[in-house]
């Protein structure tokens, strides 16, 4: 089965270039350009992986992925923030957040697909990982 991954991204550019490369990868997917809807959208479909901006409006991507672990029907999906600020120290707020990883913009085609893949390959039991760990 094809997995679905959640897009939460305010910016339409980076949205649009996103779940294209999802897609031509096979990936089903949903969107989200704000974080309340994105919480709904995992709450209602329970994705495999959500892909959180980390600057979003209102609520930002930190405190809806805290809030998504928090919960117990969300809390084993896993999260990758999708950022511009790849600073010294980000990682940690990230991780403390309960980011699985993150993926620095602009976004690189091959880092993108295989941070996506090796995301995924987490959830799966050890004989059918494409790493192999």
């Amino acid at each position: 089965m094809t997995a679905q991954i959640l897009v939460v991204e305010d910016t339409f550019i980076n949205m649009k270039l996103v779940c294209m490369l999802l897609e031509k990868a096979g990936y089903r997917v949903l969107r989200a350009d704000n974080a309340e809807d994105g919480i709904a959208l995992a709450q209602r479909y329970l994705p495999d992986l959500i892909l959180m901006d980390i600057q979003l409006p209102g609520i930002d991507g930190l405190e809806a992925t805290r809030l998504l672990k928090k919960a117990d029907a969300t809390k084993h999906i896993k999260v990758v923030a999708l950022t511009a600020f790849a600073m010294k120290g980000d990682e940690e707020k990230m991780i403390a957040a309960g980011c699985d990883g993150y993926i620095a913009k602009p976004i690189q085609y091959k880092n993108f697909l295989g941070e996506v893949e090796k995301t995924l390959s987490m959830n799966l039991p050890k004989e059918e990982r494409h790493d192999n760990t």
